[in-house]
């Protein structure tokens, strides 16, 4: 049996913070202790875990003495104020910002796809971004097979990506629309409700976003292949929960159907949801709340020779953010 260790969350009383209490409960972590901690406005409040109330304390640079792991959801900015005040205490950080996450010196994992790379860590490891996440746990059985040159992936991305805050003016929004009443967006530059935009965060001389680039950067040191070509368009839509993604890919060889179905449902972490009969295929409402990526329309890409095309659905805050976070902390 492992030892069990003081795990301390940053950032523990946002909606990834809260999944990651949830997520230790759930896969019975060894945890010691628990110490959660969030800025001076949370200090007090009880947050249950294993039957007791624990109450948050302040994020400073003095609070991890003891701490064994440190799983961060608390931005970049705090990220890069305390992270390094974790590693100096003893503890190994799990960073879900995007502060170190290019840092040649951190490694990116995914515990699906390159758990070996935690080996590597100086102290800190990143988590990556939710929808490259969600993307490669697919990809990787399909990259075993044959290597993926070229990735074109279109991703339909939840409220819950912005926080818990989003979700809410999602809901306010949904109920003003259809009481006929004006509607005043505070969390996104646009009405979310019964509406889609491209992704808000901001946007490059190049045309591609932040939220793109990251996809292309981060899938490029996960795989370990820069040679790999992306090109991503990030939507946001009127969803709760759990991203969305169309993805299609061109292989060194073809690959058949039936030899990429094959694969991906031998491999960790997807679940195959693919009834063409039915017409049955991944949906964000039936994979909130789940651990697995659901990987459907596993089709041939017909324009060109040697790809495939599928669609697949992930819990943004589950395999987007926490459960990878914590499945790191299992394999540390």
């Amino acid at each position: 049996m492992a030892k069990p260790y003081t795990v301390a969350i940053a950032g523990a009383t946002g909606a990834v913070g809260i999944e990651m209490i949830e997520t230790l409960e759930r896969r019975n972590f060894e945890t010691g202790s628990l110490k959660l901690l969030a800025s001076s406005r949370s200090v007090g409040k009880k947050l249950p875990y294993r039957g007791e109330e624990i109450e948050v304390e302040e994020l400073t640079h003095d609070c991890f003495e003891g701490v064994d792991i440190a799983l961060f959801s608390a931005g970049g900015g705090r990220s890069k104020e305390f992270a390094p005040s974790a590693v100096k205490a003893g503890a190994v950080v799990v960073d879900n910002s995007s502060a170190f996450r290019m840092d040649p010196d951190v490694p990116l994992v995914v515990p699906e796809v390159n758990p070996e790379d935690i080996a590597a860590h100086k102290g800190i490891i990143a988590n990556p971004n939710c929808t490259t996440i969600i993307m490669v746990v697919a990809l990787k059985p399909l990259y075993d097979i044959s290597p993926i040159r070229r990735i074109t992936v279109s991703t339909y991305q939840s409220a819950s990506g912005a926080g818990a805050k989003a979700m809410e003016e999602l809901r306010v929004q949904a109920g003003q629309v259809l009481a006929g009443e004006s509607v005043t967006p505070e969390m996104f530059p646009y009405q979310i409700a019964f509406n889609l935009f491209s992704h808000n965060s901001a946007m490059g001389d190049n045309g591609y976003c932040e939220e793109e680039m990251k996809m292309v950067d981060e899938t490029r040191k996960i795989m370990h292949d820069d040679a790999i070509r992306v090109c991503p368009t990030t939507v946001r839509v009127p969803i709760f929960r759990a991203h969305s993604e169309a993805i299609s890919i061109e292989q060194d060889r073809k690959v058949s159907v039936e030899e990429a179905r094959e694969a991906l449902s031998k491999a960790p972490g997807i679940a195959i949801v693919d009834d063409c009969e039915k017409n049955y295929f991944p949906m964000p409402l039936e994979w909130t709340g789940k651990d697995d990526i659901a990987v459907g329309r596993i089709r041939d890409d017909i324009s060109c020779d040697n790809g495939l095309a599928l669609f697949v659905c992930g819990d943004q805050l589950l395999k987007g953010a926490a459960l990878n976070a914590v499945q790191i902390a299992e394999l540390l």
